[in-house]
């Protein structure tokens, strides 16, 4: 008779899940270095520039967020535009305020999150940037008029299409990666730099609280905590589902939508 082996249990197969191996080792250290790397160019002076073009892309999803929910629950988008001084408005008909208001730092949050678990694998990278094609494709359309939203969208889009070309995408997964953490760090900074240390008047928050009560610090820093929630679980889950070895991940990638270097 075989023996018989009890079953895993729930807790052994989440510890296994959560095995870190080299790969995710040299992805983890990468985020590492990009979260150091983001805190110190975004207030030196003069090189804080550096960052000026990826802050201007991650408030191209903070306006995205807003409008994509202003659609799902029944408004219009009229427009969107950004600022050169990183700033950016969403004009819209419509729509619940109370989901439309928080749905852009906590859509950009949340794009943010995706991207940095699909930065764990190069394959899962190159659907990300297909998507994020397309949510800047419909962003493009609102801001149509903009002539900023016209050339971050299409220097993101060029970039992304050009990693697609490097080393089977292997580069385009650590742009994923950079713009996916990039995007989580900027939505706590800028709730943090807006409502808690400066108090800015005319923030989301504000709007929000003078509609459904409490204060703008207070939903500031909610919003800040669930940010932050949503980049650690984006990490997690990139760890459980993509154990693939470095070279697993490019064999992988030449049999998906395969470029010739």
């Amino acid at each position: 008779m075989a023996p018989t082996w009890p079953a895993p249990s729930p807790d052994h197969l989440l510890r296994r899940a959560l095995t870190v191996n080299d790969t995710q080792k040299v992805t983890l250290g990468v985020i590492g270095a990009y979260i150091v790397a983001i805190a110190l160019l975004w207030n030196l002076p003069y090189v804080r520039y550096v960052l000026w073009p990826f802050k201007m892309l991650v408030i191209a999803f903070h306006e995205f967020g807003h409008a994509i929910t202003c659609v799902l629950t029944g408004g219009r988008v009229k427009s969107i535009s950004l600022d050169p001084r990183e700033g950016g408005v969403t004009h819209m008909q419509g729509g619940r305020s109370a989901f439309t208001l928080p749905a852009g730092y906590l859509g950009s949050s949340l794009i943010g999150a995706l991207l940095t678990f699909c930065g764990f694998n190069i394959v899962a990278s190159k659907v990300a940037s297909i998507v994020v094609g397309v949510c800047f494709l419909l962003t493009l359309w609102w801001g149509r008029k903009d002539w900023l939203t016209i050339l971050t969208v299409l220097l993101a889009v060029g970039l992304m299409v050009g990693c697609w070309f490097i080393a089977h995408a292997e580069a385009l997964r650590y742009v994923v990666l950079f713009i996916g953490v990039m995007s989580s760090l900027y939505s706590v900074w800028d709730i943090c730099d807006d409502l808690i240390l400066r108090k800015v008047n005319s923030s989301d928050a504000s709007v929000f609280a003078k509609r459904y009560g409490g204060s703008s610090q207070c939903w500031g820093i909610m919003w800040s905590i669930i940010s932050l929630l949503f980049m650690v679980a984006g990490i997690i889950a990139g760890i459980a589902a993509f154990p693939q070895s470095a070279e697993e991940q490019k064999t992988d990638s030449g049999n998906f939508i395969p470029t010739m270097f």
